[in-house]
């Protein structure tokens, strides 16, 4: 026994003086926006581990989850979908800041079976609301009702998204609580934008509103919008106005490891990783000058790469 103690304790002395060790031995943590999760942030996560052997722990659960868990010192960083609202949340949403490191397209989304290729902007609005419940009302011929699954919480990211793009909601009606608009009594409501996703897979008969960097590594119809494919090309053609940045939220400045990762996600290997996985990054995002573009920005001195995009 004691001889298998002291092995042990050599091994232990080994294992704290080896810097590879001490590396793999340290954690950042990451909670927040689904679409970020599973856009990149897996793939992220996990060459970033294999490059410097720093693990970081990835948890969903949402825009507003990333912010708030940052703010409590509950994670080292936060991916969120939206700005944060310091003015409306000042003791759950002030002291944060931003860094853009990819976009992303709100997009409608749909069985992959069903016929319909195109929605206005107008039908998307009248989905949501319930004046339009059934199919043959956007296509002659179509049958049955418009299983519309929407996202749970008027300030989720994409929550948030539908209400600023569609709706011309902004933070100050979140004060003057003037920020609700009638969902469809009919809507399946859903905790997250993954189950969005998921029951619209599924259901030959469902509607739902996702961003397109994780929709699209779903067996989803991404619908067109106003007969344009959603693509950067037509982003910047201005024929696709619902793109939005995708953040990484931190209580002050980065610093120390989650510095050093949020540094290396936007040099040319983590925006080439961010390309590889079919979304949009912040140096494809700055030649098409989206930063100029984005009409939807909250308090830009809290993003602190706003100047480059």
């Amino acid at each position: 026994m004691k001889i298998m103690i002291a092995n042990l304790g050599l091994l232990g002395a080994l294992m704290l003086s080896n810097p590879l060790v001490l590396a793999a031995s340290k954690t950042i943590t990451w909670r927040g926006c689904g679409i970020s999760k599973k856009a990149f942030m897996k793939e992220a996560a996990k060459k970033y581990e294999e490059l410097y052997g720093i693990k970081i722990d990835l948890q969903g659960g949402g825009a507003t989850k990333g912010i708030r868990t940052v703010k409590a010192d509950l994670a080292d960083m936060g991916g969120s979908c939206r700005h944060t609202f310091p003015q409306a949340f000042e003791k759950l949403e002030s002291g944060l800041v931003q860094t853009v490191v990819a976009w992303d397209i709100i997009v409608p989304v749909a069985h992959p079976d069903n016929p319909l290729d195109s929605i206005t902007t107008d039908q998307i609005k009248n989905i949501i609301t319930g004046n339009i419940h059934k199919w043959e009302q956007l296509k002659p011929g179509l049958k049955g009702s418009i299983n519309l699954h929407a996202r749970r919480g008027e300030i989720s990211g994409v929550g948030w998204s539908l209400r600023e793009m569609f709706f011309d909601k902004k933070e100050s009606d979140l004060s003057n609580n003037t920020a609700k608009i009638d969902i469809s009594k009919k809507a399946k409501i859903q905790k997250s934008t993954g189950p969005v996703e998921k029951f619209t897979e599924k259901d030959p008969l469902a509607f739902g509103i996702s961003g397109i960097s994780s929709a699209r590594k779903r067996k989803l119809k991404i619908l067109k919008i106003n007969g344009h494919q959603a693509s950067i090309e037509n982003v910047l053609a201005g024929k696709i106005p619902t793109f939005r940045p995708l953040y990484v939220v931190t209580k002050g400045p980065p610093k120390g490891e989650v510095a050093k990762f949020i540094n290396w996600l936007l040099a040319d290997e983590g925006q080439a990783l961010i390309e590889s996985q079919g979304t949009i990054s912040v140096r494809q995002g700055a030649k098409a000058g989206l930063g100029k573009l984005y009409k939807y920005w909250g308090d830009t001195k809290l993003v602190l790469n706003f100047g480059s995009l």
